[in-house]
């Protein structure tokens, strides 16, 4: 069974994981930066309406922003996935 504990713990083991890493051009920093930022903010949002320090409609507003900032990481990722395949299909 998951507990509130499990599931916490898991959280951030992951928002670890997903983090930026040190290194990487400084296009691709910046906007891993700018995406945490918006999960981030979507956590507080949660939080505080959970333990109901903020308002539902703060909450909704950044989801739909958190909706629309992994909708666009998720189409990056598919055209550099695709990019790669093209190369891979390159002849040598």
């Amino acid at each position: 069974m998951i507990t509130s504990s499990i599931a916490a713990t898991a959280y951030d083991r992951a928002r670890q994981a997903v983090a930026p890493a040190e290194g990487a051009p400084q296009g691709v920093t910046s906007a891993a930066a700018d995406f945490a930022r918006v999960m981030e903010q979507v956590d507080l949002a949660a939080t505080g309406a959970m333990t109901g320090q903020s308002d539902t409609h703060e909450l909704v507003q950044s989801i739909a922003q958190a909706e629309i900032a992994l909708e666009t990481v998720v189409a990056i990722r598919d055209k550099v996935v695709e990019a790669y395949q093209e190369i891979l299909r390159m002849p040598v």
